[in-house]
């Protein structure tokens, strides 16, 4: 019967959407649909997204060559509203009927509903209305391309459409465009009404855009009018804009060859009812006011408070609350100074980098002391943010641990606390939870819990003992950040508490680059319910019993079920076998296995403590959110243990459990990490772009470490990684999944993803994922684990699948379908396609794009 309902629902399906396919549909009589579009330039098809763009009219968007937008579209009932009134509201019958069941308020808001009204609603926001063609728009176009060519340099261009009938209701068009012969760039002039002007000109003329022997092209003659404004501005000609540059274009008996005037005029102003014309100057800085409670006029607000600190006037409509220091250090304008615009803009970014001030302003006037007109006094106008402020918010969630959960979050800021521009924050944390996997002898609802508070205080420069100006300059808008933090775990796997602290220094050398420095970074991690060990990593306990089954162990050590107890059986069988307890004689396969499952728990259960120091660098060529052509370049290195060794040496720590040295009777970790990341998209035009990324990591302990922390380690898969495997799901190398949460200390990853414009705000992508995890110079000794070697790259498994996503404009919710394509897990020769098929799908679900 399910069988036979489901191929109903399918007919039924494909019967709708083939009455759906009908593109003419809703194509009104006496109109027709635009169809088909092409440009033919010179006699060759043109597909150039700049040019295909220029047209006033496209065609309805295509995906798969169908235009499944007008489909949606088509689908949606143009007129529901008044077929609703028709079946229920003018229908007395069926509305008194109705009636009986819902109220009539109701049975009026029906129509309001999703089924009658919604639904319609989305398909026709979603879908595209029907092109129909228009004569006017066509004219448009033409003019459009002509005038796009000629802005190429092709002066003599021609262009024209035909349009033609291709099916009922169905029409298409053709633009011929014949290009003629380009002009060519023949001699460069130039004429300088103010003598500033043109010796500012001479220092740069090498560096122009436009050269002889160039092809035409306005958009050259555009970036060189702006490289000659930026460069006028930034060397104190304060008054210069794009509108005093023209180029004269003579074309006239030339033979296809175009002889340029760059003209530049004299500066030119209104007095009143005459226009004065003067030759351009440049510009001092005679004095810089720095206003911290933004008055819009310094002689409108009576004025409290003032200091001069290093030549800089600060005023305040009450007593300055700010170090004058601690301000003046973010401003790049100083007196005596030639003007420039990059010093505002760098004075603008370094101020907001504050935190404790909206977006300055910054404004100039002509100083009324200076006889020449020559100087400028600087205003910049400072508005504090409160100096208190607090946040909260409140979630139920549900996740693989919980069942039902409540989560809170609040949050408090001080800003200027100690009145150099820091900020204070403090926030906290909490989440009570429901589980029924855990034992509840009390039968307590909310029987897990988790908390935490963090407190983080920020400095708008370096903070630090000696100075360093010299190496990172104030240019580089440094910043200091010092963190603390707390979080236990009640009934959550070990019930882990977790301390951290650290002390952050970014700056960036470059606009589009940054650095990070983190000169302390510690995490100190205790695991307080460790007994909890196997009843959270399931892998490990299942794969003891087995064994565990094939021996005789002393009956306390079992359940009623002939299982290991937790923790009593498992630990007792451990001691027996690994310190030869008499009548248990593993083989040595067992033993083996036994021996790692033991060193996993150690390493899992054991308190860590790491101090490390971490340096980051990062570099992106990305310059607005609309770029697809860009790469992304990050580079880490992380240091940890190699102090407290010393520190352990000299002051004659005493060694641990495990014979290690110990700092306060803790053993601490010991390891270098290296990472490197770069990710490159390439825009295909089209709405199309093609995204890669490549990743390596790795960390090498030594010293007083045999292996790397859980928190520190690498895994594989999850919806930002290999889409085919689950996260923790792949490897190490050819291991096959073998425990609960998978991780090494090495990992190799490249992705490859096609992305492109279904319909609407539909978007679909065709992804290649390719990675592992593997452990490499550390204490795990079994080879399917271990990388050893270029023969190891055999392990890298590749997924392979498709995705589909919406983007809502201020994010893009993904869902990713990803396939085993090549699984090292299995033995060599069944390894390609062997789960290729949807019974085996990954399904993945992420907010924005996986790189």
């Amino acid at each position: 019967m399910k069988k036979i309902s489901a191929k109903i629902s399918l007919i039924i399906l494909i019967a709708l959407f083939f009455y759906a396919c009908n593109s003419v549909k809703r194509v009104p009589e006496g109109k027709n649909l635009l169809a088909k579009s092409e440009i033919i330039v010179d006699g060759k098809k043109v597909k150039n997204e700049d040019i295909t763009e220029l047209l006033s009219q496209k065609t309805n968007t295509r995906f798969l060559n169908l235009p499944f937008s007008l489909y949606l579209y088509n689908w949606a009932k143009p007129d529901h509203d008044s077929l609703f009134a028709e079946k229920f509201i003018k229908d007395s019958i069926r509305f008194n009927r109705t009636s009986k069941f819902l109220s009539s308020k109701q049975v009026y808001r029906l129509g309001e509903s999703f089924w009658y009204s919604g639904i319609h609603n989305f398909l026709e926001n979603t879908g595209e209305a029907p092109v129909i063609l228009d004569e006017t728009k066509i004219k448009k176009s033409i003019t459009k391309l002509k005038a796009y060519y000629f802005n190429e340099g092709y002066f003599k261009v021609n262009a024209t459409a035909s349009i033609d009938t291709i099916g009922k209701k169905k029409a298409s068009t053709t633009y011929t465009v014949n290009l003629g012969t380009p002009y060519i760039l023949d001699s460069i002039n130039r004429k300088i009404s103010s003598p500033v002007i043109d010796s500012l000109y001479k220092r740069t003329e090498q560096l122009s855009v436009i050269k002889t022997g160039q092809q035409y092209k306005s958009d050259n003659f555009e970036e060189e009018r702006n490289r000659l404004t930026n460069y006028f501005r930034n060397n104190g000609v304060y008054n210069f804009q794009q509108n005093y540059i023209n180029f004269d274009v003579d074309t006239i008996k030339t033979g296809n060859k175009a002889n340029i005037d760059l003209l530049i005029s004299d500066y030119s102003y209104r007095d009143g009812d005459s226009i004065v014309t003067t030759p351009f100057k440049v510009y001092k800085i005679s004095e810089v006011n720095i206003y911290t409670d933004n008055p819009s006029s310094k002689n409108k607000v009576k004025i409290a408070d003032s200091v001069v600190y290093n030549n800089y006037n600060l005023y305040s409509i009450d007593k300055l609350k700010y170090r004058p220091k601690a301000i003046t250090d973010a401003v790049f304008i100083s007196k005596g100074g030639t003007y420039a615009d990059y010093r505002n803009n760098l004075t603008s970014r370094s101020l907001n980098n504050f935190k404790v001030f909206s977006y300055p302003s910054i404004q100039y006037e002509l100083d009324p002391n200076d006889s020449l007109s020559g100087s400028l006094i600087a205003n910049i106008y400072l508005s504090p943010r409160k100096k208190y402020s607090f946040g909260a918010s409140f979630d139920a969630l549900h996740s693989n641990i919980q069942d039902f959960g409540l989560a809170g979050n609040t949050s408090f800021s001080i800003r200027n606390i100690f009145n150099g521009a820091e900020t204070l924050e403090i926030a906290a944390r909490g989440n009570i939870g429901s589980s029924q996997d855990l034992a509840n002898p009390d039968n307590t609802f909310f029987n897990i819990s988790e908390y935490g508070a963090d407190m983080r205080l920020n400095f708008p420069r370096l903070f630090f003992p000696v100075k360093t100006d010299k190496i990172i300059s104030k240019e580089m808008i440094p910043s200091t950040q010092i963190s603390l933090g707390f979080a236990k775990q009640q009934n959550i796997g070990l019930d882990k508490e977790n301390f951290t602290g650290s002390l952050t220094y970014n700056w960036t050398p470059k606009r589009y680059n940054s650095v990070r420095f983190d000169l302390l970074n510690i995490q100190y991690i205790k695991n307080i319910n460790v007994n909890n060990y196997f009843n959270v990593y399931r892998s490990s306990y299942e794969a003891l019993n087995d064994i565990a089954q094939n021996y005789t162990l002393d009956p306390e050590y079992l359940n009623d079920d002939g299982n290991l107890k937790i923790p009593f059986g498992t630990n007792g069988f451990l001691d027996d076998v690994l310190i030869n307890e008499p009548g248990i004689d593993p083989s040595e396969t067992d033993f083996n296995t036994i021996r790692s499952i033991n060193e996993r728990k150690n390493r899992l259960t054991e308190n860590n403590l790491i101090i490390a120091s971490t340096y980051s660098f990062s570099k992106t060529t990305k310059t607005s959110l609309l770029d697809n052509n860009f790469y992304v370049l990050r580079i880490k290195g992380e240091s940890a243990g190699n102090i407290l060794s010393l520190v352990a040496d000299a002051s004659n720590q005493p060694t641990g459990p495990n014979g290690n040295k110990t700092f306060f009777d803790i053993e601490f970790s010991q390891y270098l990490k290296g990472e490197f990341e770069f990710i490159k998209h390439f825009d295909l035009r089209n709405n199309m772009v093609f995204a890669t990324r490549t990743f390596f990591g790795i960390a090498i302990p030594f010293g007083n470490s045999n292996s790397i922390p859980f928190s520190r380690s690498y895994f594989g898969g999850g919806s930002n990684d290999n889409r085919a495997w689950r996260p923790y799901g792949l490897g190490p190398g050819s291991s096959g999944n073998q425990n609960d949460f998978n991780e090494a200390n090495m990992k190799i990853l490249v992705n490859a993803e096609f992305r492109f414009k279904m319909f609407g705000k539909l978007r679909g992508a065709l992804f290649v994922d390719a990675g592992n995890i593997w452990n490499v110079l550390d204490n795990v000794e079994d080879e399917d684990f271990i990388f050893d070697g270029l023969d190891s790259l055999k392990d890298i498994a590749v997924g392979s699948g498709f995705g589909i996503r919406y983007d809502f404009g201020f994010v893009v919710a993904r869902f990713d379908f990803g396939f085993k394509t090549y699984n090292p897990a299995h033995e060599e020769g069944k390894r390609w396609f062997r789960e290729y098929n949807f019974s085996n799908t990954v399904f993945n679900v992420g907010i924005n794009y996986p790189f």
